[in-house]
């Protein structure tokens, strides 16, 4: 290291006295590094053990290699056990891997770990905050959930609106794919559109066809702000370099300007119509709950917005994902379809009703969300007070990132976790069984707010096309590769499927 950086400032077109004052710099920096970089993360008594670290870069050095963050932390906690800790940057920094740790971060000890970091990218995103998901624990953000809450729950078990909204857009969705005939197809622009449909209903009761300005217009910068916040990293690490032209971070804000445009139309929209009636929709919820001065416009445009990041991607990545494993394992398609014969049949359509028959239909959606939870690393809490995990101890302020993927794949816990298997949701009476160590939305005080609305909205769009279609590879196609790509959320690499309508 110090030869390269010392021969690199040597051919700098610099006056004699200039060069020697840089070199004398850069001896006594290489020497500093030099005699600092075998520092570990910390060195407290009953400290979390962890990777070395360096004055300002922190741990960073150590991070390269070029895998994505959940392989990385899963191939160190081999090293530095299941909990370890690095600097990312000047942030203390704790990494949790398997579940017994995972659990009591987030459940034996969640008002301990509650808090959310302060990140350039997010606040942008947010407002500065004014969402669920990234911001912080405070009474207002308990106000605030209870809330988003109570609105969920005009859609959620034991109503039919969200069935009947899921069921029109599946119909849609059908007739879409099936209009292929038996070309091979990439099946991710239709289901991101059918998914997002189903959120734009929910939120402001709008519902679009395919070609729609509004609905690509909503397509385009939701996708613009997945896709540019995910390169966010080194600008969260470093906030002072925002202060630097940068084209994410410039990009990022002309996506959500696009968004804040066009939710805060329809915000008007909703107050101009307001009734004491049932509300229509997520924002006649937000309004009628408002009440409290506290809750502004900002909490509700940015719940709705969060209703597009969290809603879409999670859904059609989750639903792509399996579908791409269906591919690889044909059987279990059949076995599915011939759970639906048996249960439902042909006749009518499945509905919310029909879950607790169709154990094995469930079991595939667990395994996929399993297998590839598309959050492998969960969105970073931070101690609100002094705690600990695994009896080490942790000091109020450090950041805890819990790697899903790490518990998800745990041997100890999973027999063969690189292999999809349904079966292991289910027990020896063809029971469902749902084992501790499986957290796909999380747990405790930051539980996924919308989980019971993204399980019933999978559970219905994958039994209803596999109740009224087939998904095979083209001919001579290779199956889809299941490696990924990791943006917001962990993402299949794009694959072709023919889709071929069931007889009945």
């Amino acid at each position: 290291m110090s030869s390269r950086l010392l021969s690199s400032l040597s051919s700098l077109p610099l006056p004699p006295s200039s060069l020697l004052l840089v070199l004398l710099a850069a001896a006594v920096l290489v020497f500093f590094l030099m005699t600092q970089r075998l520092r570990p993360a910390s060195s407290r008594p009953g400290s979390i053990p962890g990777l070395p670290r360096l004055p300002v870069l922190g741990s960073l050095p150590w991070l390269g290699g070029g895998l994505p963050p959940h392989l990385l932390f899963t191939q160190l906690a081999r090293r530095y056990g299941s909990v370890f800790s690095l600097f990312l940057g000047p942030h203390y920094t704790v990494v949790v891997n398997s579940h017994q740790h995972a659990r009591e971060v987030l459940l034996q000890r969640g008002r301990d770990f509650a808090g959310r970091p302060s990140m350039v990218t997010t606040d942008l995103l947010t407002r500065g905050g004014k969402d669920i998901a990234f911001s912080d624990y405070t009474p207002l953000w308990k106000l605030h959930r209870r809330l988003v809450h109570n609105s969920f729950t005009l859609f959620g078990e034991g109503t039919s609106r969200l069935q009947d909204i899921v069921l029109s857009s599946v119909d849609s969705l059908c007739a879409e794919l099936l209009s292929n005939g038996r070309r091979g197809f990439d099946p991710c622009p239709a289901v991101t559109r059918a998914v997002t449909n189903v959120v734009c209903t929910l939120v402001f009761s709008a519902t679009y066809q395919p070609g729609d300005a509004e609905l690509q217009e909503v397509i385009r910068y939701n996708d613009g702000i997945v896709q540019t916040i995910a390169r966010g990293g080194l600008v969260d690490i470093y906030p002072w370099m925002k202060v630097f032209p940068n084209r994410c971070l410039s990009r990022l804000k002309d996506c959500i300007s696009i968004r804040d445009r066009l939710l805060a139309r329809k915000l008007e929209e909703h107050k101009a119509s307001l009734s004491d009636g049932d509300p229509r929709d997520l924002l006649d919820a937000l309004l009628q709950g408002q009440g409290e001065e506290t809750m502004t416009d900002d909490h509700v445009l940015m719940t709705a917005a969060e209703a597009f990041g969290a809603g879409v991607e999670t859904t059609s990545t989750t639903l792509l994902w399996i579908v791409a494993y269906l591919l690889h394992h044909p059987e279990v398609q059949q076995r599915v379809q011939k759970e639906l014969d048996e249960q439902v049949g042909s006749d009518r359509a499945v509905s919310v009703s029909d879950r607790g028959r169709l154990p094995y239909l469930d079991c595939v959606i667990n395994e996929g969300m399993r297998i590839r939870p598309v959050s492998p690393v969960l969105i970073p809490h931070t101690a609100m007070t002094d705690s600990s995990i695994g009896g080490h101890s942790v000091s109020r302020g450090t950041r805890v990132l819990v790697n899903m993927w790490s518990i998800h794949h745990d041997p100890e816990h999973w027999d063969k976790p690189d292999l999809f298997n349904p079966d292991r949701f289910l027990d020896g009476g063809g029971r469902r069984v749902t084992p501790p160590c499986f957290l796909p939305f999380g747990a405790g005080p930051r539980v996924c707010v919308g989980e019971s609305l993204a399980r019933l909205e999978l559970f219905l769009f994958l039994s209803s096309l596999l109740q009224r279609m087939s998904f095979t590879l083209p001919r001579g196609a290779a199956p889809p590769d299941l490696q990924g790509r990791l943006g917001v959320v962990l993402q299949p690499l794009p694959y072709k499927v023919v889709v071929t309508p069931r007889a009945g």
